[in-house]
């Protein structure tokens, strides 16, 4: 009994995300949970938890020598927080964009990369490659409202666009009425006119 409850006792240590980590994201806060149960071995993996903006290790006591090797584990990874690649999810949590957002602005250029990783899915033998970000970009981009000035400037381009195939449906339709009046016009001439000997016979006066 008395040994039961001495492996009651917890050893407990607590890591604070900062603002610079998170980026106002409980996303990304995730993530950096995840990416530090990637670097932890299996037997320690549940032991972390994050706890609104904590990040919270818990061991029995008797689990001391894991726990210290734990918590230079995830010491470390929250040092390297900061400057650790913002994935796709994060990111469109972050500046709160959608997927097909994501995808045109990357595509433009307006969302720079800054390179891919490639991850297996979890119990799946296939993998899949997805862009990452520079965090000191998102960072910026979050801070200037970027993702606002993007949105006006595709409705824009979007508007703009309607304008320009409303004009060319417009300029065809009055080409091909010029092209109509045009095919009337050429026919106004008396088609008895065109009759063989037609001439000879209006000069003999037989219309007379």
């Amino acid at each position: 009994m008395a040994k039961r409850e001495k492996n009651d006792i917890e050893l407990i240590r607590t890591w604070t995300l900062s603002a610079a980590v998170t980026m106002g994201s409980s996303v990304r806060a995730k993530g950096l949970l995840q990416e530090i149960q990637a670097r932890l071995p299996a037997s320690s993996k549940k032991a972390i938890s994050l706890e609104g903006v904590d990040l919270v290790l818990a061991m029995p006591a008797d689990e001391k020598p894991a726990f210290t090797a734990s918590v230079s584990v995830i010491s470390r990874a929250v040092h390297e927080a900061p400057s650790l690649p913002v994935i796709p999810r994060e990111i469109q949590d972050i500046l709160g964009m959608k997927t097909s957002e994501r995808h045109r602005w990357l595509a433009d250029g307006r969302l720079p990369s800054a390179g891919t990783r490639t991850v297996r899915l979890a119990g799946r033998a296939r993998q899949i490659t997805f862009h990452v970000f520079d965090p000191k970009v998102v960072e910026d981009l979050l801070d200037r409202g970027a993702v606002d000035e993007w949105r006006v400037e595709d409705a824009e381009a979007k508007a703009e666009k309607r304008a320009k195939a409303a004009y060319q449906r417009k300029v065809a339709r009055l080409s091909k009425k010029k092209k109509g009046t045009k095919k009337e016009d050429g026919n106004t001439e008396d088609p008895a006119s065109k009759l063989r000997g037609w001439e000879d016979f209006n000069l003999d006066g037989l219309l007379r």
